[in-house]
């Protein structure tokens, strides 16, 4: 772990940082939220999570990119300036001093798209609705280097009674930071379907889930399928709370974005499991911001990964 330490230490503390305003936020009446051009929302969190984060990667690692979910473009605008102010106000409980330039500058450090030899990937609240509604929702922070993700620390504020941080360097293995120290982790040693545990979206935008019904009765697995937000669900079966991730295409032509994944990806990886999507193919990191190469996302313990492949075929 020795060659990304203090990638570690920073991210670490960044999602740690982040997910501290988000719980301000969420312990208070008012998320104060807009919706995007696709209609998802984006609330005070969103946006002062990603300041939080972006601010971190850009003091320690200045010439790293960082593509992130968010931009402040809304923020900006003369009809949000309540909710421009309450975003600031959330990063100053965190980093006193900072002003509203530096909130919206730090923001928008994030809204790059392009590939590069190193660039850091960045969900700010993977979960939004979760977070919203009272579920689970993840800050999700990924390294790439050369395509591949190489670090991930994963923040998962509503996972356990006082939230869990997991984090992850490839061929070092996966780790969940608790109090006496940090523990490794580890996926299930599952190898027969009918005792797997299923986890998916709870909206089904995210993932078809009669598709996943049917492919579980094919599976004979006889749990009712978990269904959690965010990249809780890729935590849940790298430390053996489940053993089975589908997130199954929910229409033609859409593209995975790499910050939904990579953090996750490289949890579940380094605790021993395996990641593709539905066609069994490798996540291609390297095309910017998206997983313009593959389609849908499969994780499971390993053990079981080309069975649930195979069901997935059959039920195509």
């Amino acid at each position: 772990m020795s060659a990304y330490q203090r990638e570690v230490e920073i991210a670490q503390h960044a999602v740690t940082s982040a997910a501290v305003l988000c719980q301000n936020v969420r312990q208070g009446d008012d998320f104060a939220a807009l919706a995007k051009s696709d209609n998802s929302p984006v609330t005070v969190a969103d946006f002062g999570s990603q300041a939080i984060v972006c601010r971190a990667i850009r003091q320690a690692f200045p010439d790293d990119l960082i593509i992130a979910e968010e931009n402040a473009d809304a923020l900006r605008s003369d009809d949000q300036a309540e909710l421009r102010g309450r975003v600031v106000a959330e990063v100053q409980r965190v980093l006193p001093g900072a002003d509203e330039t530096q909130t919206l500058a730090w923001i928008d450090a994030g809204v790059s798209r392009d590939a590069a030899p190193r660039v850091w990937t960045l969900d700010p609240i993977d979960g939004t609705k979760g977070f919203l509604r009272g579920g689970q929702y993840a800050v999700a922070l990924g390294l790439l280097i050369n395509g591949q993700v190489e670090v991930a620390a994963l923040a998962c504020p509503a996972l356990d009674d006082d939230g869990a941080i997991f984090w992850a360097v490839r061929g070092a293995g996966a780790f969940q930071h608790t109090p006496e120290g940090d523990k490794a982790i580890a996926v299930t040693p599952t190898a027969n379907s009918a005792e797997a545990a299923l986890c998916e979206s709870v909206e089904s935008g995210h993932s078809d889930h009669d598709q996943s019904a049917q492919i579980a009765k094919t599976l004979e697995i006889a749990r009712p399928s978990v269904r959690m937000d965010s990249q809780a669900k890729y935590a849940a079966v790298a430390r053996g709370d489940a053993d089975i991730y589908l997130r199954l295409p929910t229409r033609a032509g859409y593209e995975e974005k790499i910050w939904d994944h990579a953090a996750g990806y490289l949890v579940i990886t380094e605790a021993g499991g395996k990641v593709t999507d539905i066609e069994g193919k490798p996540l291609d990191f390297s095309l910017g911001s998206t997983l313009k190469n593959n389609r849908g996302v499969v994780a499971t313990n390993g053990k079981l990964h080309d069975t649930v492949i195979a069901a997935i075929v059959a039920a195509s």
